[in-house]
């Protein structure tokens, strides 16, 4: 008994070490790394396209790093030179901080907004507002050098400024792409200081163009994007996967995240070299009060609203447009050639005009049709 009982402890652990041996065991799989190629059947057949988009991502924020500077305001700090001699202290301590505080400014540090160089000689492009209401300008670029800037000129109705700083060595200036050429979906980069986080970078797409009557400025045509856009960021690039800078970034929306506007760079670079040219934005002008063409008016008009328009409610004396035969109550359909849809696009245009030129623009009035030429005044920003 003794002896079967003794064979059938040892079946069963010989049972158990072969049952073990034959699979009963945990592999860990080899960890092949994705540039080898092996495993290819696991891997998304986009894999490579995904790593080439990240390092477009990573080179994009490298080369424009030095491009991108943060604007910050120096707020001077207001003391009094008064102070009262305190106990134990003696006359020269008191006169020494007498002349620290008559003769020695001191200030405060306020981060604004960002900026990119736009020239190696120093220009600055940025916001209007980012600048607005400053005391003294201090730029600091990526790798941590402080610059005071000087405010070369402003134009408020398109939400743009345009600064210089100075250096004898010259500085990196951003590569400039195409806004016109945008389409969208296309993946966008926008870079800049939000919250004083210097170099931050965000990552969406092109949401929209010819984006207008936002009431952001006075004359609209943003780009609009989904790619993080928050305060510190205004007057930063949005640049394209080429890493060329596409737009400036200017707004967010308040109806929610993920609606910001940028300012497209080809129309903000026209009116920065107008600034450093002439140190003014001059645009075309025809003297007329103007509004959208309704239902309601166009009914009492009897126009067809379907062609668009701009109704014209006044005409100021002696302006191109008074010289040229304008009258209240005209129907503005055609301007240059162009039709006109709504008031914006009729602003924009009619900015644009070269001054001096001669349009032709085509009303309606009393229901019939009528051309007049027209030669555009200047508006000076």
């Amino acid at each position: 008994m003794k002896k079967f009982v003794l064979i059938a402890f040892f079946f069963l652990i010989f049972s158990s070490v072969l049952i073990n041996y034959q699979g009963y065991q945990i592999k860990i799989p080899d960890i092949i790394p994705a540039s080898t190629g092996h495993l290819a059947t696991t891997i998304p057949k986009n894999y490579n396209d995904l790593l080439s988009l990240q390092k477009a991502f990573i080179r994009n924020a490298r080369q424009l790093r030095p491009s991108v500077i943060s604007i910050n305001n120096l707020k001077e700090l207001k003391r009094s030179p008064h102070s009262n001699l305190k106990p134990g202290e003696n006359f020269l301590n008191r006169f020494k901080d007498f002349l620290d505080k008559t003769f020695r400014k001191h200030y405060q540090m306020e981060s604004l907004g960002s900026g990119i160089l736009l020239t190696n000689n120093g220009y600055i492009l940025t916001n209007y507002h980012v600048v607005e209401e400053t005391d003294k300008i201090l730029v600091k670029l990526s790798d941590g050098e402080e610059y005071n800037a000087k405010i070369i000129g402003l134009d408020p109705k398109t939400d743009l400024a345009v600064l210089k700083i100075f250096s004898l060595t010259g500085f990196d200036p951003a590569p400039l792409g195409r806004s016109d050429d945008l389409k969208v979906g296309e993946w966008v980069m926008a870079i800049g200081n939000p919250y004083g986080l210097e170099g931050t970078v965000t990552v969406g797409v092109v949401s929209g163009i010819h984006r207008s009557d936002l009431g952001i400025t006075t004359f609209e045509n943003f780009i609009q994007t989904d790619a993080s856009i928050n305060p510190g960021n205004s007057g930063g690039p949005l640049i394209n996967l080429d890493g060329q800078v596409v737009g400036i970034n200017t707004a967010v929306a308040e109806i929610g995240a993920g609606v910001g506007f940028a300012i497209p760079i080809q129309m903000a670079v026209k009116i920065a070299e107008e600034i450093i040219e002439k140190g003014e934005v001059s645009r075309g002008w025809l003297g007329v009060g103007i509004q959208e063409l309704t239902p309601e008016l166009a009914e009492s008009f009897q126009v067809a609203i379907d062609k668009g328009g701009v109704v014209v409610n006044s005409v100021e004396t002696g302006a191109p447009a008074d010289q040229g035969g304008l009258k209240r109550g005209d129907i503005i359909v055609s301007y240059a050639g162009e039709q006109v849809s709504d008031l914006k696009e009729l602003q924009r245009m009619v900015a644009e005009s070269n001054i001096g030129e001669e349009i032709p623009v085509q009303i309606l009035r009393n229901g019939q049709a009528q051309q007049k030429k027209i030669t555009i005044g200047k508006m000076i920003s």
